[in-house]
């Protein structure tokens, strides 16, 4: 940091002036010691000479703040060769010391100046004692003219002498490099030195061709001065304008550290100032206030932190950084020097051009990094989840992309891809304000757990996706997943509410010669297959593709297969479990491939949904379910028949009006349907859903829920859909004995459906036990392998005429509460069996 000017400068000069003070007494005591007795007509010439010193010293050019140039040297020159060394001295330090005081210098400064021209004045008169003249006449003495090149060592030494002196002190008050002082000082002094070399000369023809003369040379020399004078202030003019373009054009940037570096090194180096201020408002960004900067700076540069410049030599001078047509100004510039300083009119000039310059190149910097602040916000939001803050699927293919691009070596790269289960009941619950909180959630605990060198994203909706891109093996990607899945499926508070997400996943090693597309592709499908089966997690294996690849194959058979009848059904009966008896069944879809053979419904249900022939697939299993139905009614059997359908169905309009076309051209009541809708079904607010639904309810087909616990939706299910029925998932009828929680879903299932008038069917049930601590629980009806497996048409027409399947259970005490008899609780009458049955 550049030191500052205050009183700590003044002790660092005072040693130096006290020396060079304590040397130009010595000389002045030693010459006046020394002075001879001079004639009448050589007072004229003394003072005649005194003059010619003190206006040299009085006449002072100023190219700069900080760079001065005056006569002194050449007006001592030619009393050096005219006069003897003693009357010289004494001479020079009286002229000089009058002209410090006509100045009003400050002591310091004028004992200098007058130490200083004195020393520089023995050096001059030394050389030349040999050229003294002792008498001077009205006589021609040109012959007496000293040698030239004595002359010139003379004046040679008097620069020498007068720089080493005076360029450390001004380097030191100035704050600057004595170096570049001496440099800038020997580049200005050239040129200048010359011609008042030849000044002198000059005088000194006319001294000593006539020194009566001499009385001309202080005119001459004010004439040449002013002159001179007018000749350096237009070439100074010149280059302050040369170096005001030089400026401008160094403000030509649109980065605005480099504006501000310019301005700062234009204060210095143009204007002489120590130290150069610039405060300035940066315009408001995207809402944001504006702000005030103040960047500070000397010769170095910028610094870091403003000096205290408290106690500087006098004010700064300011300028006031303009705004355009009456606007508001940008703010200020502020030049501090190192001594009080009052810029004369032509460099105020200069500054005030230069502080429009700086006002325009400000505001256009300014004006460009908010543009670039601004594009790179845009260009973040086009890649990053406004809502998580995460990267959006666009970042992660264009960073995936670049990541198998430049892959390593050795190593690998993998893609895991999540969802959650029934995410949207959160929003339908709650709200979407704590879905939203929930994900945010999500993401900042994938964030943490993922690691450095992973790039979490949220491609959409509550689908999220991880890129492991520096894997040390392939092996460990799995390991990493499951971290993760454990962070994610912790429970979440969402307005003092737990909440508790299932994660399905798929994982997927980049292969060695795929791309993005492919991995994607792969990770996707891992995911499909982990929501299909229920899995956690699945990695991604060439399996996968044969059976997407099968799906695909089956999808485009569906046309054919139902147009051919290759879809059909067989029943399971529900019972009840008090008799045994059956009082309906449920259809289940077989398909009969002509090449594959039975397939199950897991195995062609999706390709059913994705090939667009579902509304054909529906009618063809509602139709034979209502011919079977119609078959045992007509045999005495008038029992319902329940048909799982797709909740793709849902969506579908035109869904009621074709249960109903079936109902009539069968002629059925609508009694005779039960349909089962699976539990995992989104039942949203759309309103489509509502329409078919009601439509459905105006029918009077009985709805069953199918799966019941197993999701989050149970409740606002049975507040939304005219259920008559619930169905316990096979799951928790099997680890009701051995899980305390399988049971408590069971027995809440069954007290729900009491309190709501609901029909309860346990489904899966294969031991007696089983059916035992349901009917004690009071569940009234199950299905399972203890009954019946699912049974052909003619199979199961078969069995409507046995009494029973399995013991009554009649004379047993259980806390239930009897339902209608089988079709009863449908709306169905059975008629009265015979003797004969």
């Amino acid at each position: 940091m550049t030191p500052t000017p205050t009183r700590e400068t003044d002790w660092r000069l005072r040693p130096i002036v006290g020396l060079l003070s304590f040397l130009a007494a010595i000389s002045v005591f030693t010459a006046a010691a020394h002075l001879s007795p001079v004639s009448p007509f050589a007072w004229l010439t003394l003072v005649t000479l005194m003059v010619l010193i003190g206006l040299s010293n009085l006449l002072t050019l100023r190219i700069r703040s900080n760079f001065f140039v005056h006569w002194t040297d050449a007006a001592t020159l030619v009393a050096a060769v005219a006069l003897p060394v003693p009357w010289l001295i004494v001479l020079v330090a009286v002229s000089v010391t009058l002209a410090k005081i006509i100045q009003r210098r400050e002591p310091i400064k004028a004992i200098f100046a007058v130490a200083k021209e004195t020393l520089v004045a023995t050096t001059a008169g030394l050389i030349l004692a040999s050229a003294d003249i002792e008498t001077l006449t009205t006589t021609s003495q040109l012959a007496n003219f000293p040698p030239i090149q004595t002359v010139g060592l003379a004046f040679l030494a008097m620069i020498v002498i007068d720089d080493l002196v005076s360029v450390p002190v001004i380097a030191i008050s100035m704050g600057m490099p004595v170096l570049q002082m001496y440099r800038e000082s020997l580049k200005r002094h050239l040129s200048l030195s010359v011609i008042r070399f030849g000044i002198a000369l000059a005088a000194l023809v006319l001294l000593l061709w006539d020194s009566r003369l001499l009385i001309a040379i202080p005119p001459l020399v004010l004439s040449l001065h002013f002159m001179h004078m007018n000749r350096l202030r237009q070439q100074a003019e010149r280059e302050a304008w040369q170096r005001l373009a030089r400026a401008t054009d160094a403000l030509n940037e649109v980065d605005l550290d480099k504006v501000l570096r310019a301005a700062v090194d234009t204060g210095v180096n143009m204007f002489g100032a120590a130290w150069v201020e610039v405060d300035f408002r940066v315009p408001a960004e995207l809402g944001q206030a504006a702000d005030v900067r103040h960047v500070f700076g000397d010769s170095s540069g910028i610094l870091e932190e403003r000096p205290d410049i408290a106690d500087s030599e006098g004010e700064p001078t300011v300028v006031a950084l303009e705004g355009q047509r009456d606007t508001e100004d940008v703010g200020e510039l502020r030049l501090y020097f190192a001594r009080p300083t009052i810029l004369p009119e032509r460099e105020g000039f200069l500054l005030r051009t230069f502080a429009a310059s700086l006002a325009t190149a400000i505001r256009n910097a300014s004006a460009y990094g908010l543009l670039i602040n601004v594009a790179d916000q845009h260009a973040h939001e086009a890649q990053h989840d406004p809502l998580t803050g995460l990267a959006n699927r666009r970042f992660l293919v264009e960073e995936g992309k670049q990541a198998l691009e430049h892959r390593p070596t050795t190593g690998a790269i993998a893609l895991l891809t999540l969802d959650m289960v029934q995410f949207k009941e959160i929003n339908d619950g709650l709200g979407y304000t704590a879905g939203d909180a929930v994900l945010v959630e999500i993401g900042r605990r994938m964030l943490a757990t993922a690691g450095a060198d992973a790039i979490v994203a949220r491609q959409d909706g509550d689908e999220f996706a991880v890129l492991f891109t520096a894997l040390p093996t392939p092996a460990l990607a799995m390991h990493r997943s499951r971290d993760i899945l454990q962070q994610v499926a912790e429970e979440y508070e969402v307005d003092g509410v737990p909440i508790t997400l299932v994660p399905r996943a798929g994982l997927a090693v980049a292969p060695a010669d795929g791309d993005m597309t492919e991995l994607l592709r792969r990770a996707s499908l891992a995911l499909t297959e982990a929501k299909r089966t229920g899995q956690r997690i699945v990695p991604y294996s060439r399996s996968l593709d044969i059976t997407d690849l099968d799906r695909l194959e089956l999808g485009g058979q569906i046309s054919r297969a139902v147009a051919a009848s290759e879809f059909t059904l067989e029943f399971q009966p529900i019972v009840d479990l008090a008799t045994g008896e059956i009082v309906s069944a449920e259809a289940l879809a077989r398909w009969h491939h002509p090449d594959r053979g039975n397939l199950d419904p897991r195995r062609f249900l999706d390709a059913v949904e994705r090939s667009g022939q579902l509304t054909a697939f529906t009618e063809a299993i509602l139709d034979q379910a209502l011919q079977a139905a119609g078959t045992w009614a007509a045999a005495g059997h008038p029992i319902p028949v329940a048909v799982n359908i797709s909740p793709r169905s849902l969506l579908d309009r035109r869904f009621p009006a074709l249960v109903e076309q079936l109902l009539d051209e069968r002629g059925m009541r609508s009694e005779s349907l039960v349909l089962e809708l699976t539990e995992s079904l989104t039942l949203s607010s759309m309103e489509i859903v509502d329409q078919v639904l009601a439509g459905l309810g105006r029918l009077g087909v009985a709805i069953a829920l199918d799966d019941f616990g197993t999701g989050f939706s149970s409740l606002s299910a049975l507040a939304r859909v005219p259920v008559r029925e619930l169905k316990i998932d096979r799951s928790f009828v099997t680890d009701m004995d051995a899980s305390a929680e399988a049971m408590a879903v069971v027995r809440s299932t069954i007290e729900l459906g009491r309190a709501l008038g609901l029909a309860v069917v346990a489904e899966g049930i294969e031991r007696v036990d089983q059916r035992q601590t349901l009917w004690n629980l009071g569940c009234g009806l199950g299905q399972g392998h203890l009954f019946a497996r699912p049974l052909s048409h003619q199979r199961f027409l078969a069995s409507l005429g046995k009494s029973a399947f399995g013991e009554a259970m009649e004379g047993r005490q259980a806390p239930v509460v009897r339902l209608p008899r089988t079709g009863e609780h449908f709306g169905l009458r059975r008629r009265p069996r015979s003797s004969n049955e």
